[in-house]
């Protein structure tokens, strides 16, 4: 005998294993400088820029990520923007440095609760088993290259280019609503 099914799955059924929310806008640039100047334009600007890829750094509300070997990702409030741009082009002269805005290249996502970590990897390769708590990582999610940030055991942020948000968002909206159905 054949049935015929269909679900209606709630939104708190869905975000009761894993929570998608966009996160407000910060001031983010990339920041490329030769290794062995980092430390003297860190203290510049006001935090100790990671030495090994993946690590992150943070003062006075700024977030120093390490990507490469010469360089990071800055993010910021919005409200020191300025004082970033400023701090950088008075230290240019004695280090030089590329500091490029990006913020409105990105938009940010919290991914978080006990599923956050089996939601990313619908579409991300990286063992995130491996991508400790308090690290960072350039990655891809699907064919979008994104930076994954690992807050906490449960707890991730997604940074991705403004024009693939809506194909990322979409992808884990409905990795949420199979996670919800128990697929």
């Amino acid at each position: 005998m054949m049935t015929n099914q269909t679900h209606d799955f709630t939104l708190a059924e869905a975000t009761a294993r894993v929570r998608i929310d966009e996160l407000a806008p910060v001031s983010r640039f990339s920041l490329r400088v030769r290794p062995a100047q980092a430390a003297t334009l860190g203290r510049a600007l006001g935090l100790d820029l990671p030495d090994r890829i993946g690590r992150i750094a943070e003062a006075q509300g700024r977030t120093a990520l390490c990507l490469g070997p010469d360089e990071w990702l800055i993010c910021a409030p919005e409200a020191a923007r300025d004082a970033i741009v400023t701090t950088a082009r008075k230290a240019y002269e004695a280090t030089p440095h590329s500091l490029t805005e990006i913020s409105d290249r990105e938009i940010g996502y919290r991914i978080s609760g006990p599923a956050a970590q089996e939601l990313l990897t619908i579409a991300c390769p990286r063992d995130l088993d491996l991508l400790a708590p308090g690290c960072a990582v350039r990655t891809v999610f699907d064919t979008v290259q994104v930076v994954l940030w690992r807050d906490g055991p449960q707890d991730f942020r997604l940074d991705v280019w403004r024009s693939f948000a809506p194909h990322v968002r979409a992808l884990l909206e409905i990795g949420q609503a199979e996670l919800a159905a128990g697929l």
